[in-house]
């Protein structure tokens, strides 16, 4: 593409477009851009656009936004592909910072994200001068450049604050400190002292608060791994500047009362956040200077108002003090009970009250207040400080606290009882208090797991939260509704069992409540309480249990789902995943109003996606629905397929990309559902399986090879006939030459391998050995190793030894000496899983045993002792799991399963099959009857061979022999 005006202007109508409302318009332009994207000069074609001023600033920031997102899909190179020219890439580093600093801030915010993404992947090896290159903007006068600066040294460096520790990183963050560490303070010192002379110049002030903000930032991202040294040395120089901060105070960059955060609040809110840093991790090098801050951080938390700006602030602070009182070292700060009351009465109380705003967020804003609640997500949020705090006290001072408190929560529960209408927020505060002093353990799928002994739960539940989850109306005093549901769920494994039991049908109740927070909480509950297991591992409720509540139970689901905050609530999806999986064949007489249910929420939902858990859960639920019901009789296939298949098509037609992979997995659990041959629709489909474009998703690909596996296992003639094996190999090339995907391919070819009649596959059988034989000579890794041992066995067990030995030695003149010497002599101890482990044992048996022309008579005689010891090491040694240092591979059993716009289905998926287990039920007793059998055919050869192995082998199979109660002649 070459970059002119006609270009240029065609550019910018596609970006016009884009920005359209109308699909039929903006997904056009879409795809028009993914086409173009791979042509040369199209990265700089965007930047020109970008920089243009005369263009319209709404295509200049979707042009921003797009080479944004272009540089996050392509830039990072992929088993040695790389989708950006070589010219294109140096021009877009030797250009993109000038361009960046010279944009408006809505651009410079997306190019400053482009630059983080390079920087993440060439920085600093193939972007050395990019530093250089920032440093040297520090020198000028103009702060919307320095801000830039600052900003996308900030989106560089903040990936080290979670990073895991490696060679390559700590020499990277060397590099930025022996670079950037010094100029950073220079600049920090240079606008403190502006700070003070512009005091009283509220635009000047704001912009060096823009930039100290920043800089708080970048000191937070460089020392999160370790204490540098240049940090420890100007510690002073930093935490006095810090300090300075803290407790200054302006007018000037004060917001209004109903008004967000502003930079006073978020500076003092970051210095509160690095502080605690340092007293959690450089304790010992903080020591001095630590007294000072718990000062001036008590001060500001008891002079910071309730209003929700100062939330992130005032949570960091109480979170510094939490941190602070972890520490043994500090416990004589608190000791005094004077001051844990007083901690207890102007931070703990005050913060864990609940808020006007709290209220208007339960009741405006439902998903934000559940995902702040429930989801861990409320890190920043004063409660979960407060709680935080309240356990750190704990550690050291529980009798004391859990007096102290106790008398609070008499005080508010007495409150409340006097006037529980207009006394509810002290039994809010009560019950988030008395959680907070009891729970000293937790996990997402267990609750609480571990208690204060001195708080009586159980006592507290019967009393207080009972008659709360049993009064009759779901809709009066919703927060405390939504407090006991909340206190029986995280509470689950410490309350009688019984007493869980006894609150599902009140769960089933609260589904029908008008607040979406309360049917919010009970379809958690319901969904956490589902899983849980009695002590022999048993679910603790079975279907027998619920059955007779099942209509009700779904129903009621069904009803949350219609009221108008909760058409995509995703804890109620999965509630009703949770509960169809419970049921199982409990479900089947009310499958009626269960499925069309369903088949209209996911034809809403295909219209827009943009719920992805509320869509996952969906689909497991349609997953469930066809494997109980066809497991129960294959005829309700047609039932299912009928309410599907025009859905189906209307996600592939519309290239539905978030669906498609979903509808992939649910074709498949289908097809395996048909006994004796693919049904026309299905083989319709299967040619526009194999068109190269939706193998270019990396969503696609999993699910694509499970399909694919269906059509080849449910019919392999029809798939011969259709005259796609050459397709289909197309395939497994492309796949085999992926470090990530390959072993997709192997999951392919060994289908056809299993499936195929064998003279279909006699052509294509060397060339598929000479593509494997190609991979492991330039890509050689333990992943593709392991597959491709699995895959030689499962030759072996479909074609013969024979067959197996006379294809590799007719790739090259004794061939067979290296592939078993390096790969099943070597190798096979790597090999995982059960089954895997199986299949190679199986395959290694018949080379030692089916070939003796070969093996004991020819030149491979040398191998067979070495072979048999591997293969009694592969039965009694545990998996090679070594990996060498050079490979950087996705493992197998690590293969994400959630990619950008797919999670696997749990229930789409096909159980893992053994498919020796008709003919081969135990491997060791395979190898002894067949050793047996072939030295009744060599007599005298086999024991001579076997005593030269080592004596652990021997004794090993002396005792499989035994065992099968067979001998060697």
């Amino acid at each position: 593409m070459e970059i002119n005006e006609v270009n240029l202007q065609a550019l910018g109508s596609y970006l016009q477009q884009t920005l359209s409302p109308d699909p039929n318009i903006r997904k056009p332009a879409e795809k028009y851009l993914e086409s173009v994207e791979v042509n040369k000069n199209y990265p700089l074609l965007l930047l020109s656009l970008v920089d243009n001023v005369s263009v319209d600033v709404t295509i200049r920031v979707a042009g921003s936004i797009v080479f944004k997102n272009y540089v996050k899909r392509n830039w990072k190179i992929i088993d040695d592909v790389n989708k950006i020219d070589t010219a294109d890439r140096q021009a877009i580093k030797s250009s993109i910072v000038n361009l960046m600093l010279k944009s408006p801030e809505n651009i410079q915010r997306q190019l400053s994200d482009a630059v983080s993404v390079i920087g993440r992947e060439d920085f600093p090896k193939l972007w050395p001068d990019l530093l250089k290159e920032l440093i040297e903007k520090f020198n000028c006068d103009d702060f919307h450049i320095i801000n830039g600066v600052l900003q996308t040294a900030h989106s560089l460096f903040k990936r080290y604050r979670f990073e895991l520790k490696s060679e390559d990183l700590w020499r990277e963050i060397k590099f930025v400190l022996d670079n950037f560490a010094a100029p950073l303070t220079a600049l920090f010192l240079k606008l403190m002292e502006l700070a003070s002379q512009h005091a009283t110049n509220k635009d000047a002030i704001k912009v060096i608060y823009s930039s100290l903000l920043m800089i708080a930032k970048i000191f937070n991202s460089l020392n999160a791994q370790d204490i540098p040294e240049y940090f420890e040395d100007n510690m002073a120089v930093w935490m006095s500047n810090f300090h300075t901060l803290l407790i200054t105070d302006n007018p000037l960059l004060k917001t209004g009362v109903d008004e967000d955060a502003g930079l006073l609040e978020q500076i003092r809110s970051q210095i509160c956040d690095n502080i605690g840093m340092y007293a959690q991790k450089y304790d010992e090098e903080f020591q001095e200077m630590l007294p000072q801050f718990v000062t001036a951080v008590w001060n500001l938390l008891t002079s910071t108002g309730n209003q929700s700006k100062y939330d992130l602030l005032v949570s960091n602070a109480i979170q510094f003090l939490a941190l602070v009182a972890e520490k043994q070292q500090h416990k004589q700060l608190f000791a005094d009970p004077s001051t844990l009351s007083s901690i207890c009465q102007k931070v703990i109380i005050p913060n864990m009250e609940f808020r006007e705003s709290d209220e208007e967020l339960f009741e405006d804003n439902p998903e934000e207040y559940i995902r702040r609640d429930i989801e861990g997500s409320d890190v920043d949020t004063r409660r979960r400080a407060a709680c935080d705090l309240v356990k750190a006290l704990s550690r050291y001072f529980e009798p004391q606290i859990t007096e102290v408190f106790g008398q609070y929560i008499t005080a508010m529960l007495t409150q409340y009882n006097q006037n529980p209408n207009g006394g509810w927020k002290s039994k809010d505060a009560a019950i988030y208090l008395v959680t907070s002093l009891a729970a000293k353990g937790q996990t997402q799928r267990h609750g609480i797991t571990q208690t204060n002994q001195l708080v009586n739960i159980v006592d507290f539940y019967t009393t207080y939260i009972l008659p709360d989850l049993q009064a009759p109306n779901v809709n009066e005093l919703p927060v405390l509704k939504a407090d006991a549901i909340k206190y029986l769920m995280i509470f689950r494994n410490q309350l009688p069992q019984y007493t869980v039991k006894e609150g599902f049908p009140n769960l089933i109740r609260f589904l029908r409540a008008d607040s979406a927070v309360v049917h919010t909480y009970a379809a958690n509950c319901i969904d956490k309480i589902l899983i849980l297991k009695n002590t022999d591992n048993t679910a603790l409720i079975k279907s027998a249990d619920i059955s007779g509540l099942a209509q009700e139970l779904i129903a009621s689901l069904f009803a949350a789902l219609e009221k108008p905050s909760s058409k995509e609530n995703e804890y109620v999806m999965k509630a009703i995943m949770r509960s169809l999986s419970t049921l199982q064949e409990a479900v089947i007489p009310i499958m009626p109003h269960v499925l069309p249910k369903l088949v209209e929420i996911l034809m809403m939902v295909t219209r827009n996606p943009s719920k992805p858990h509320f869509n996952h859960y969906l689909f497991e639920s349609l997953s469930l629905c066809i494997r109980i019901m066809c497991s129960k009789n294959p005829q309700f296939v047609a039932q299912f397929e009928a309410s599907l298949f025009p859905i189906i098509q209307v996600v592939l037609q519309q290239d539905v990309i978030e669906f498609i992979p979903y509808m992939f997995q649910i074709l498949s659990l289908l097809l395996d559902f048909h006994t004796n041959s693919i049904p026309d629709p299905y083989m319709t489909l299967f040619p526009c399986l194999l068109v190269p474009v939706l193998w270019e998703r990396p969503a696609n690909i999993h699910p694509l090879v499970q399909l694919l596996q269906a059509y080849i296992s449910k019919g392999p003639q029809q798939v011969a006939a259709s005259d796609k094996i050459n397709a289909l190999l197309g395939v497994f090339q492309k796949l085999i030459a992926s470090k990530s995907n390959d072993h997709e391919g192997f999951y392919l070819v060994q289908s056809l391998v299993e499936n195929m009649p064998p003279e279909v596959m006699q052509q294509f059988l060397k060339p598929i050995f000479l593509l494997l034989f190609q991979r492991i000579t330039s890509s050689k890794t333990t992943k593709f190793v392991k597959c491709l041992l699995v895959y030689f066995s499962v030759f072996i067990n479909r074609y013969g030894a024979s067959a197996f030995v006379s294809l590799i030695d007719g790739i090259e003149n004794k061939f067979m000496t290296k592939v078993l010497d390096r790969l099943f002599i070597a190798e096979v101890q790597k090999v995982s899983g059960t089954i895997e482990r199986k299949i190679c044992a199986v395959g290694i048996t018949k080379l030692l045993c089916d070939v003796p022309e070969v093996m004991l008579n020819g030149e491979y005689t040398i191998y067979w002792e070495p072979l048999l010891t591997a293969l009694i090491k592969l039965f009694e040694l545990p998996e090679d799991d070594s990996v060498p240092e050079n490979e950087h591979f996705v493992e197998i059993e690590d293969t994400p399963g959630y990619q950008t716009a797919y999670s696997r289905l749990n229930f789409a998926n096909k159980p893992e099959m053994d498919p020796l287990k008709d003919t081969v039920p135990n491997a060791k007793i395979y190898l002894a009857q067949s050793l047996s059998k072939l030295s009744v055919a060599v007599p005298g050869r086999l024991i001579p061979l076997t005593a030269s192995m080592n004596p652990d082998a021997q004794n090993f199979l002396t005792k499989y022999l035994r065992e099968a109660n067979v001998q060697l002649f």
